[in-house]
């Protein structure tokens, strides 16, 4: 049995636009510096068709070729702020309110090797 990804065919409306304005940014990038999409294919090591689809903010390309592309444009350092725990004011919020010092408990983990 084939199972389809359903963020694939219906992903939320924010998670879409993000990708897509994400795709736009990624092709003025390359416009402003003059590249070609073959250009840009070839110094992050990867075919013509993944730099389009990334441009076009196809959810299905991989986030290694978003990256690669962030990487070829000398754009990547914002992309390790993102997710940063520190920056996560919601989610320090909800650690000090819990207390919580571990994901998961260490009586669901065991020592059989």
């Amino acid at each position: 049995m084939v199972r389809t990804n359903v963020l694939l065919e219906a992903p939320p409306y924010e998670v879409e636009q993000a990708v897509k304005r994400l795709g736009r940014n990624l092709r003025t990038a390359r416009l402003r510096r003059n590249l070609t999409i073959e250009q840009v294919a070839e110094k992050i090591g990867t075919g013509p068709r993944a730099v389009m689809d990334a441009e076009k903010g196809k959810l299905s390309t991989g986030i290694a070729v978003y990256s690669a592309l962030l990487w070829a444009y000398d754009l990547l350092s914002p992309f390790g702020d993102l997710a940063d725990p520190a920056l996560d004011t919601e989610g320090l919020a909800l650690d000090q309110q819990s207390g919580r010092k571990r994901a998961r408990s260490s009586e669901d983990l065991d020592n059989d090797f």
